[in-house]
């Protein structure tokens, strides 16, 4: 929650707005009270308001770059909300994003979970250590993953709407007022 906040915070209340680029596991720290704060900006690119991308030289972490990205080199927040995914993903399976068995496939995390997409099974991406979690966490938190790497980058949410999702569907005994329910 706390990187989603954070995210949010970069991608919507910074003005200019701030393209991470790297988001990923290794540059999310927590601090004393254990709260998720993103960190490492050295690939991090300023969006000007009216701007709706940067073009830039392909930079970040296989396994966590947006396919649009790798293609058109167009940083956009939506690259950003994909790589949030990719690490969503992470969590939920114990898996890294590149893991030896998906490119024994051909594959990445998204891939193998577009796989399990296909035939239903979704579900078999969490690692069976979660299983002591409530299911409905779980699957709220999976569908927000789902969301986050869709392939059409406009289909994506919006930072500000996935800690809304969090907050109302994952942790929703504990939400936060930090943002409007009503914005994006």
């Amino acid at each position: 929650m706390g990187a989603a906040k954070g995210m949010a915070h970069l991608h919507h209340d910074c003005s200019p707005r701030i393209i991470h680029r790297d988001i990923k596991s290794s540059y999310i720290l927590l601090d004393s009270n254990l709260e998720a704060r993103v960190s490492d900006f050295g690939l991090a690119k300023l969006l000007e308001d009216e701007e709706t991308h940067i073009t830039t030289i392909v930079a970040g972490t296989f396994g966590y770059l947006a396919p649009e990205y790798m293609v058109s080199r167009r940083a956009t927040d939506k690259t950003d909300v994909y790589s949030f995914g990719v690490l969503v993903l992470e969590v939920l399976s114990g898996k890294r994003p590149t893991d030896a068995s998906f490119i024994e496939k051909g594959l990445n995390i998204v891939g193998w979970l577009n796989f399990l997409i296909t035939e239903n099974r979704q579900r078999e991406i969490v690692d069976s250590s979660c299983v002591g979690m409530q299911a409905e966490s779980l699957d709220a938190l999976l569908s927000v993953a789902i969301q986050c790497v869709c392939s059409n980058p406009e289909d994506r949410p919006s930072m500000h709407r996935v800690v809304q999702l969090l907050e109302s569907e994952v942790l929703t005994p504990y939400p936060s007022d930090s943002y409007d329910s009503n914005s994006d």
